[in-house]
């Protein structure tokens, strides 16, 4: 879909703003040509000595109340117009929030955050101006022009028209060759503003690890760079834009030079009254506002063009995972994969091969590996953040990829290694999927998650502002919160991507001794623990070993103690650490 396209479809949508701001730029122009055309009767009339003192203030009341008419009916239509164009600017951001909320990790993958945010602004900001002021700008430029010279050629003099119109193929040529300058100036502008954009966003989002390893001066000079690229690459757009009212005003010199010396010519022959010249140089001087709209038009509608290329890509995108499943509620029974085969894109060896187990409800799954083994890609497939090459998995007897997105990602409470906190306070973040949460249901499940005595000893409780990202909070407090808000969802699938990785070993056990108690209220909840510290899943009613990608042992925890493989050495060598650990502590 081209710019033109999208304009002409929210134009047909909204077709009572624009028509109604067309009516009024339509009366504008033809009290506009009224003007000029009054005042050079008035000038014949008192030349004749055909109007005393009496008709001349009628006349000039005439003309005062055209002006104060076009001024109100231009405040008029701009307001007609831009709330028609900034609804198509909420529009396309909500297509646009919509579009990136769809998306799963493969499309973040080749994407800067910062240029996203780009679109947003900037780009949609360029879009809504095509859309609102070059439109109707564009519409009274052209009226109020051929509405002018018609007024000229046939209510002045035709010859005179002529020759006054000889230097615009020219102009027309300049602004052909203007606007292709403006447009690409002007998509490398957007472009480096989205580079900048996506430098302050990364270096506010890692401030921390910027200030640890003493990166301030290289950051800011970076910055600069990309500052001033961002700035040289708007100021050649500005440039080329302000190349327009030259060209205007080198037509319209002209064309007053040649209409004053052929005006003065049919003046001397008796061909046109002084009243008659006087009245076509006001309509010369009133073709400067068409020609400077053109000008102003074609510099929004190409910034507009520039925008939309960038823009429609990102609309367009197909979902990384295709959201093309008709079950709506999750069916209660066992969750099982059957081999799984997954590679990440762009790489040949897989994440997982063949891997393949069984859960039923009311049991906890534990998930162990060492890094890179496959853990976290396991956690992807389920959550469908990606979608397996081969093999499949199964809840109820349902294939995942038979779920609708929202029902099965509505079903399942996740907790990653690293939680995200919004900018909220404690008791909001805890709620967040179920905003109607009782403060008593809040602190229920922040005993649940070992978190509650931490939030009592904040400034403000629950209500303490935990900061963008939860900056306030200890890494192991962000991660405990999280598992209070999954634990609220109440969801019947339970995942803990090591989730208590920041936490000690102690905190550790107390919230995995009442999420057993949980499992008595809610039988039929599935969860699965994935952490590198095996005492996490030592209770688990199974437990997966995976290496590289395949599964290489499984079992329960006695099971595998007597397999004398992975699980076994690194059982000891943990036990031994911790130990050594106490014993630090103790002396």
């Amino acid at each position: 879909m081209s710019l033109f396209t999208l304009v002409a479809q929210f134009i047909r949508r909204q077709w009572r703003a624009y028509g109604t701001s067309a009516l009024l730029l339509a009366v504008i122009a033809l009290l506009t040509v009224w003007l000029p055309r009054q005042v050079g009767q008035v000038v014949d009339a008192l030349v004749a000595r055909r109007l005393d003192s009496a008709g001349l203030a009628h006349e000039l009341g005439l003309i005062v109340l055209a002006g104060v008419a076009i001024y109100f009916m231009r405040v008029t239509w701009r307001q007609l117009l831009y709330a028609a164009a900034y609804g198509l600017g909420v529009e396309l951001r909500t297509r646009l929030y919509e579009r990136l909320s769809l998306q799963g990790p493969r499309f973040y993958q080749t994407r800067r955050t910062g240029d996203l945010m780009a679109l947003a602004t900037n780009d949609i900001d360029a879009v809504e101006q095509a859309a609102g002021e070059a439109v109707l700008a564009g519409f009274d430029g052209t009226q109020t022009l051929l509405l002018v010279v018609a007024s000229m050629a046939l209510g002045v003099d035709w010859r005179l028209t002529l020759v006054a119109l000889l230097p615009f193929p020219v102009m027309a040529w300049s602004f052909w060759w203007i606007s292709n300058h403006v447009h690409t100036a002007s998509r490398e502008s957007l472009d480096h503003f989205g580079h900048l954009n996506d430098q302050v966003h990364e270096t506010l989002s890692g401030v921390r690890t910027v200030r640890a390893l003493g990166l301030e001066a290289r950051s800011t000079a970076d910055f600069a760079v990309l500052a001033d690229r961002a700035a040289q690459a708007s100021l050649k757009a500005q440039r080329w834009e302000a190349a327009y009212e030259p060209a205007v005003g080198f037509t319209l010199s002209t064309a007053m030079v040649l209409s004053l010396g052929m005006g003065g010519y049919l003046v001397w022959h008796d061909q046109l009254s002084i009243g008659q010249l006087t009245s076509f140089s006001l309509y010369l001087g009133q073709m400067i506002w068409p020609m400077f709209a053109a000008g102003w038009v074609l510099s929004l509608i190409e910034r507009g063009r520039a925008a939309w290329d960038r823009l429609q890509p990102v609309l367009n995108e197909p979902l990384s995972v295709l959201d093309d499943g008709a079950v709506t509620q999750i069916q209660p029974g066992d969750l099982q994969a059957h081999e799984l085969v997954f590679a990440y894109p762009g790489q040949s060896r897989p994440a997982l091969a063949g891997v393949s187990w069984q859960i039923q409800p009311g049991q906890t799954l534990g998930l162990v590996g060492p890094t890179g083994a496959g853990k976290s890609t396991l956690v992807r497939l389920l959550l469908r953040q990606f979608a397996p090459a081969s093999g499949g998995l199964q809840w109820g007897g349902v294939a995942l990829s038979d779920y609708r997105l929202d029902t099965l990602r509505a079903a399942v409470s996740w907790v990653p290694q690293e939680p995200f906190l919004f900018s909220a306070s404690v008791a909001e973040n805890i709620a967040l999927a179920r905003p109607d949460a009782t403060r008593a249901q809040i602190e229920h499940v922040a005993h649940m998650a070992a978190v509650h005595d931490d939030i009592l000893r904040l400034p403000k409780g629950y209500d303490t502002p935990v900061g963008e990202r939860g900056v306030t909070l200890s890494g192991g407090q962000r991660q405990r919160i999280a598992i209070a808000r999954a634990l609220l969802a109440d969801a019947p699938l339970l995942l803990l991507d090591d989730a208590l990785s920041a936490v000690d070993t102690d905190t550790e056990a107390r919230i995995l001794r009442h999420l057993h108690e949980l499992r008595a209220q809610r039988p039929e909840r599935i969860v699965i623990v994935v952490s590198h510290r095996l005492s996490a899943v030592a209770d688990a009613d199974h437990v997966l070993v995976l290496r590289d990608g395949q599964l290489s042992e499984q079992g329960h925890h006695a099971h595998l103690l007597a397999l004398q493989g992975w699980y076994a050495r690194q059982w000891r060598y943990q036990q031994l650490e911790q130990q050594l650990e106490s014993d630090d502590a103790a002396a």
